[in-house]
């Protein structure tokens, strides 16, 4: 069996990765430096971690399990604050967003640790296009069965989270007409994107140690999909947000998931989640943001992916004002995303400078 944590901490404690770019302060083009932040950061008391990430120009900021998306906003200042200041003493710039908006990851190196290294000798190009960041999410849970059941609960909402936290519609140099070019860059790689009906968490753990027994990769870990089981950490991982350039988003797709997860517990067992539809809205959701037309949860009609934003918050409105993050989630306009701040610019470097002004404001 694989070794877990379920029902370690209380049900729904929160904790949040944050990814985010390092830049050269006067190109505005994205450079390898996560060494000297991590290095810069290293004698400081934080809640939470400053990390390596697969690619040396990018950072991971770790908060640690709190109970409230409250103390996750007032965390991820602070590592946010440090590692930009970590940066500047590296006469390097720290910016947040889904994509740079003109880097190429041709330049970019992979970071010299023995499991990227060896990742990247194996999957290819496909590890080595990975220069996407987004918001990952942990959700504690009681146990491994209430783990899955809680995946099937929330993957049919979670293109509607894809749309509102779209921030990467530059890609190369160019607008592709994406609002997030994050969400099919991912799928790239194997076993990413639409989690497979294994019906239980005991089939999906009797599938991953067959693989694990034939060769076929590592452990859990080496599992991407949108939304995962993590069980060293007694979690379920919701990963499928653009990672946010305000700082207040991140924390409100935080808050927004939790109360979501509080709902969907408090509702019991529902049906097992349509991929079809999941891998339709995915995509809708990817191209078009908020304007996407997408398949309700339901599978009874379809709506922009706007008017699900608001039905979403309405649906977990009571359970935000009880865990006291109500006024978190007032940042988050369902008909708007922060793609279309930055595909307003006319240049490439313009929206990367709009992204490390507002990164830190």
């Amino acid at each position: 069996m694989i070794a877990q944590r379920f029902g370690s901490v209380p049900p729904l404690t929160i904790g949040v990765e944050e990814e985010i770019m390092i830049l050269d302060p006067q190109t505005l083009d994205q450079v390898a430096g996560v060494d000297r932040i991590v290095a810069g950061v290293a004698d400081r008391e934080l809640p939470g971690q400053v990390k390596t990430e697969l690619h040396a120009s990018i950072a991971e900021l770790n908060t640690p399990p709190v109970a409230s998306a409250t103390e996750v906003l007032a965390a991820l200042i602070v590592l946010r604050r440090a590692a930009a200041e970590a940066a500047h003493g590296a006469g390097l710039a720290v910016a947040a967003g889904g994509g740079h908006p003109f880097s190429r990851w041709q330049t970019q190196p992979i970071v010299k640790e023995d499991r990227y290294v060896t990742f990247v000798g194996w999957a290819g190009i496909s590890a080595r296009r990975q220069t996407v960041q987004g918001l990952h999410v942990h959700l504690a849970v009681p146990s491994a069965e209430s783990c899955w059941q809680l995946l099937e609960a929330m993957l049919p909402w979670l293109p509607v989270v894809l749309a509102m936290s779209a921030n990467s519609p530059w890609l190369a140099g160019e607008l592709t007409g994406f609002a997030s070019n994050r969400a099919p860059v991912l799928t790239e790689l194997p076993r990413a994107g639409t989690p497979p009906d294994f019906g239980s968490y005991a089939e999906w753990e009797s599938w991953i140690e067959r693989l694990v027994r034939l060769g076929v990769f590592e452990d859990e870990t080496r599992v991407w999909w949108d939304v995962r089981p993590a069980p060293k950490f007694g979690t379920l991982e919701i990963r499928i947000a653009d990672q946010p350039t305000d700082v207040r988003r991140s924390a409100a797709f935080a808050a927004l998931l939790q109360a979501l997860a509080d709902v969907l517990v408090a509702d019991g067992d529902g049906p097992t989640a349509s991929r079809a539809d999941y891998d339709q809205n995915r995509w809708a959701a990817a191209r078009f943001g908020p304007a996407a037309r997408l398949i309700h949860p339901d599978g009874s009609r379809t709506a922009s992916a706007a008017e699900l934003g608001r039905e979403l918050l309405e649906l977990v409105a009571s359970a935000a004002h009880r865990r006291g993050s109500a006024e978190l989630l007032a940042v988050l306009d369902p008909g708007a995303c922060e793609a279309e701040l930055l595909a307003r610019h006319a240049s490439a470097v313009e929206a990367a400078a709009d992204l490390v002004a507002r990164s830190l404001a």
